[in-house]
């Protein structure tokens, strides 16, 4: 089972006993059964969103505070509640990692915005990884399906050096520059990106995340990294599960969820 769901369930079954209330008292507030609640404060079952929603307003929090795994929230709870569902299940499909796709989405990114005065590696990191997740996010499969650790900086691919490695000075070059008084790493494109080995869907989000984010510097687009549900919910250093992109609150989320229940 996944870590985010082990170390979530630990946390709702910290709270409960924290508000001295019992899982019968929970399953019935949740409109469950009181198994399903102990399969998720153990970590043996997925919780859904509607699920997270109600249990953050049972115990007066924003999902994005329970969410937030390092942090030890106040337990005030509430005596009713009223919550609409986000999205009724999660659903997982991981291929296996597409290294010819990183390169064409690096080089893309490049031949789009890599000229720009404020696009270094810290910045591309965290625009590989928008990219990433909200492509995640929309179709549950993997566009690149790189691996991002959580670092000081932001979320960062595990597998960009060796893919610079590879293509360095046959398809992109490496600059040592200056931004402002700061040091800076730049890549540039030697040759134009194969859109033939993009999808539409997939140029799409590209372009998305590129307009919304590209003009950010480091230090910006770092800590707009830091407020996204998935960098909050893991442990420094560990990896950044794709799962919890589901779990996104505005104006992170990029996919429309059912609210009509």
């Amino acid at each position: 089972m996944s870590t985010i769901y082990k170390k979530l369930g630990e946390r709702i079954k910290k709270l409960r006993e924290g508000a001295g209330i019992t899982q019968e008292r929970v399953a019935k507030l949740l409109g469950v059964s009181r198994p399903t609640i102990s399969q998720i404060e153990s970590g043996e079952g997925k919780i859904s969103a509607e699920e997270l929603l109600k249990i953050a307003n049972l115990f007066n929090l924003s999902v994005q505070s329970l969410l937030d795994l390092e942090k030890e929230p106040e337990i005030v709870l509430k005596k009713d509640m009223s919550v609409r569902a986000v999205k009724p299940s999660i659903r997982i499909n991981v291929p296996q990692k597409n290294l010819e796709k990183f390169k064409e989405v690096l080089v893309y990114i490049l031949d789009k915005v890599g000229s720009k005065e404020n696009i270094g590696e810290t910045v591309i990191y965290k625009l590989l990884y928008f990219i990433d997740f909200d492509y995640y996010e929309r179709y549950e499969e993997q566009l690149i399906g790189a691996t991002y650790i959580k670092n000081t900086h932001g979320p960062t691919p595990l597998e960009f050096k060796k893919i610079i490695e590879k293509i360095m000075d046959k398809e992109i070059m490496k600059v040592k520059s200056k931004y402002f008084q700061y040091p800076q790493t730049k890549y540039l494109p030697l040759r134009k990106p194969d859109l033939s080995k993009l999808k539409a869907n997939e140029i799409k989000t590209i372009d998305d995340v590129l307009n919304k984010l590209s003009d950010y510097n480091a230090k910006e687009i770092s800590e707009y990294s830091h407020n996204d549900v998935p960098w909050i919910t893991t442990e420094s250093g560990k990896i950044i599960e794709y799962e919890s992109v589901f779990y996104r609150t505005l104006p992170y989320s990029v996919r429309e969820y059912r609210d009509d229940i």
